[in-house]
């Protein structure tokens, strides 16, 4: 049976168990079990620690996992990511005490504490500095304060945590991060069992960017309408009772939805309905 990791808790756990449902899978755990097995589809859903899960992948032990980018890059794993799954985002920063002028690129002999040294350490390197790397399990942030470094590096999300301990973000992101789906080569991907598992998780992603709306339009400003929702490649449309109108189907962005509604309402047309997609494949 396929093997695939995912995270034991919190939100990567939570939401990586979501997306597999909702592409078919069985991966829910009724307690506390390491393994759920989906005799259906073939596979072992193992629950991992989310910084253990590249290790495992990388040694072959495991076929695939879902973790975070930054976590499969500073575990120096010898993975590839295969499918980015557009949740768990984050970024990845270096913070310093507020006003003391320092930069990335004068990080010279400078101690950095951070979880994640990989990422320091390869991003230092591209720089062309030398610097000390402290490396903690947490709480970066005080490490400043308690005279443990000069800077850190760390994810930040809304940078409060950082105000609150007198520190200011400084230079351009190291790394974006998401939860990413990984394995040890890419000709896994060719297996019936990865690449439907594959299909699948590209048309639930896919979906989420679309919607689709219907509506009711007169014949006179069919044209005008179908401009405002081309479809992917044209819009359905179908004939009513009424032989001066018509019925339009067609796929929109969901950013756009609002607006698009706005714009035909405007040019008369009515009933009109948008409709989250589930799954679509293009």
């Amino acid at each position: 049976m396929l093997q695939i990791a995912i995270p034991n808790k919190g939100a990567l756990s939570e939401k990586a168990v979501a997306l597999l449902k909702e592409a078919g899978y069985k991966c829910s755990r009724s307690s506390r079990e390491l393994i759920v097995a989906d005799e259906e589809n073939k596979i072992n859903f193992i629950f991992l620690r989310p910084r253990d899960i590249a290790i495992y992948v990388g040694k072959g032990i495991i076929d695939l996992g879902i973790t975070g980018r930054d976590l499969a890059i500073d575990s120096k794993a010898d993975v590839i990511e295969i499918q980015a799954l557009k949740f768990g985002n984050s970024a990845f920063h270096y913070a310093v005490p507020k006003d003391s002028g320092l930069i990335p690129d004068k990080f010279d002999g400078l101690r950095i504490a951070t979880s994640y040294p990989e990422i320091v350490r390869l991003d230092l390197e591209k720089r062309g500095v030398t610097a000390q790397i402290v490396r903690l399990d947490g709480a970066v942030e005080i490490s400043i304060e308690l005279g443990v470094a000069d800077a850190i590096a760390d994810v930040v999300e809304s940078g409060r945590t950082l105000k609150e301990a007198g520190l200011e973000v400084v230079g351009d992101s190291l790394m974006q991060s998401e939860a990413v789906l990984i394995a040890r080569d890419d000709e896994i991907s060719k297996t019936p069992e990865v690449s439907r598992l594959l299909g699948r998780l590209r048309g639930i992603l896919v979906a989420r960017k679309y919607a689709m709306v219907e509506y009711d339009i007169s014949l006179e400003k069919c044209d005008e309408a179908c401009k405002l929702t081309p479809g992917i490649e044209s819009p359905t449309i179908s004939p009513l009772s009424n032989p001066d109108w018509v019925a339009v189907k067609a796929m929109i962005k969901n950013k756009e939805s609002n607006y698009i509604m706005d714009e035909l309402h405007k040019i008369g047309a009515r009933g009109i309905i948008v409709s989250n997609l589930r799954s679509c494949r293009l």
